[in-house]
């Protein structure tokens, strides 16, 4: 199975001066994990995430002062829509990361998240199971 098969499409898409209140909003609305984020003045896709949510949180830091842009990973690992899962899972055990932008020919086209990897693998998982 390939990234493409398991990618979410619809991309939360934001820009560096949204506050971490907003992107925290706005990935609960949406129901996922990471936005990516668009900042042409820092080299242009990022990632920001619940985890880096989190961390600024934890370490006290207020949510509606704190922007998107200080907390975004800008060294960003991109997957190719035809990379297999295995080779997404591999990127993501490697990195110590849980979501994957998807480019296809420089364009942001999907994220995929382990928890995708988990849905396409699990049921086929089952199916094997049963017939031993």
């Amino acid at each position: 199975m390939l990234v493409r098969d398991a990618m979410s499409t619809v991309v939360l898409t934001i820009g560096p001066a949204h506050t971490l209140r907003q992107a925290a909003a706005l990935m609960a609305a949406r129901r996922v994990g990471a936005a990516v984020v668009l900042d042409p003045d820092a080299g242009g896709i990022g990632i920001l995430t619940e985890r880096d949510i989190l961390n600024s949180v934890g370490l006290g830091q207020n949510p509606d002062a704190e922007h998107a842009s200080a907390h975004t990973t800008n060294d960003v690992v991109f997957a190719a829509p035809s990379w297999t899962l295995e080779e997404a899972a591999r990127a993501m055990a490697h990195g110590g990361f849980r979501h994957l932008i998807v480019l296809d020919r420089g364009e942001t086209v999907g994220v995929v998240s382990v928890r995708d990897i988990i849905r396409c693998w699990a049921p086929a998982r089952q199916q094997v199971a049963l017939l031993h």
